[in-house]
Formats: structure tokens, sequence, C-alpha cells
């Protein structure tokens, strides 16, 4: 919780580079729910397009480069696609020495990376992340032990794993494999967006506990993977339950996020 001594920089800043101009969607959804969890100041610094639209929807992100205590990248691009200035942005955040969130168009360049990442695929992105270390294994296969693929993708890459699935595994490089089952009964959370929304959350919570990161590493990591899969499905439910259990979007859960965080905080 932030105290009355707080600022906006001492209380966490996230520096984003998500989106792309086909998919500038998922820039949005991610500073929407990381700016609703409780991070300080997102820094924006992606394509142009999706910087736009990030502004319409939340016109106090920053879209200026500066200092910041976390990274999340990679969500609504890809890699095959990937133009060079993006890949650039990618590198260089990933090399910038502070804990990052890595989904979908930057899985590629976690190799790069100087502090600890978390990584966020679901069954498929998985299986093309373990083919790039040499491990073959179909999506169905890893759907099938969805823990032991997390465990094993932990300490081969040197990452925690955040497995996407109506169970979601969480994996760190040496540890136990966590499972959260939070969200509505009725698998509303299986959307388009609802993994930006996740990762926005996760790179909220990262940006805010970078120093409990940079004392206990990856158990931290995967502590606070496993708090925003339980927070975002807790959202889910919450969202799907104020329409009587009907259907709802990315954007419903990231707007259900501050109520959710706040009965969590505040003990309820």
């Amino acid at each position: 919780m932030p105290g009355a001594a707080d600022d906006k920089y001492s209380r966490g800043v996230l520096g984003v580079v998500t989106g792309s101009d086909q998919y500038p969607g998922a820039a949005v959804l991610g500073v929407e729910s990381a700016s609703r969890t409780g991070v300080g100041m997102v820094r924006y610094v992606g394509d142009d397009v999706p910087a736009g639209l990030v502004l319409q929807r939340r016109p106090e992100t920053v879209t200026s480069a500066g200092r910041v205590q976390a990274w999340l990248l990679g969500s609504g691009m890809d890699a095959a696609h990937r133009g060079p200035a993006n890949t650039e942005r990618l590198r260089s955040a990933l090399a910038e020495g502070v804990p990052a969130v890595v989904d979908a168009g930057a899985l590629d360049l976690v190799a790069s990376a100087t502090a600890p990442v978390a990584i966020t695929p679901h069954y498929r992105e998985l299986s093309r992340v373990l083919a790039d270390h040499g491990v073959v294994a179909s999506p169905e296969q890893i759907a099938a032990d969805a823990a032991g693929w997390a465990r094993r993708a932990a300490r081969l890459i040197g990452v925690t794993v955040l497995l996407k699935g109506h169970l979601t595994h969480v994996a760190a490089p040496h540890g136990a494999v966590l499972q959260i089952s939070t969200g509505p009964d009725a698998g509303w959370l299986a959307a388009a967006g609802s993994g930006d929304v996740l990762g926005g959350v996760l790179g909220a919570l990262v940006a805010t506990h970078a120093d409990v990161i940079a004392r206990d590493g990856h158990d931290a990591v995967a502590a606070l993977a496993a708090t925003a899969a339980a927070l975002h499905g807790a959202a889910g439910a919450a969202a799907s339950e104020a329409c009587d259990g009907g259907p709802i979007t990315a954007l419903d859960v990231a707007e259900a996020m501050p109520a959710v965080v706040g009965g969590v905080v505040g003990g309820r």
C-alpha cells in the first residue's frame, strides 16, 4: 500500500513495449489493467498507432523514455513480423537490469534479459519457446501435463513461467509449482485480450515490488505471478457477477480490478 510519503515514482513505474499496428488493443488493455492495479506511473514507449490509442483511453500515461522499475513486453506483437524498431526497444528493455514480464512477440528474446523474468505463455506459445531450446512438446502434450511442463520450462530457460489456462500454473526455476483456479465458473475469461490484462496486472505488481524481487529473485516473481493470476480471476468473477453471471470482455476485467484489489488489501 502507498503511504503518505510516497509519490508516483516511489509507488513504482512500469515501462511498456506492447501492441503493434496489427494488434494495437493489446497495448490499451495492458496499460489499462496496470493502471487499475495500483502502479504509480506507466511509461508506454511502443509504436505510434497503439500509443495514440493508449493516450485516448489513459491520458495520464507517459510516452517518453525514463527510469522504470519493471517492464511489460511483447503482448500484441508477432515475432515473425516484428520490425527492427520494436526489436531494439525490446532488447534494450531486457538489458536494462530490471525485472520484466514477457509475453507473445518477445518470448524469443528472453535470453537477452539481465534480471529476473516472468513469461506468460499459453500452451501453443510455450510449445514454440521449448522448441527454440531444443525440446519438442506439442500444445496437446503440454495441456495434458501443464504443471510438469511449466516446471521443465522454468528450469530449462531460467525464468518464472506463468502458464495460462483455466487452471493457471506458476513455476520458478527452483521450487514448487503453484496452481491458481480463481475466475468465473462459466469460463468467460477465455476471451480475446484476457491475457493482455493479466500481463498488465503482473507488470504492475512487479514494478511495485521491485525491491522484493531484488532481494528474493524468482521466489518473489513466482509469488507475484500467482497473485496476479488470482487477482485476474477474481476480477473476472466480479465482472461476470455484476451482469448476473453473463459474458464479459477483457476490458470488463480491467475495470473490475480496483474493487478486487481494494477488497484484498482491506482484508475482505
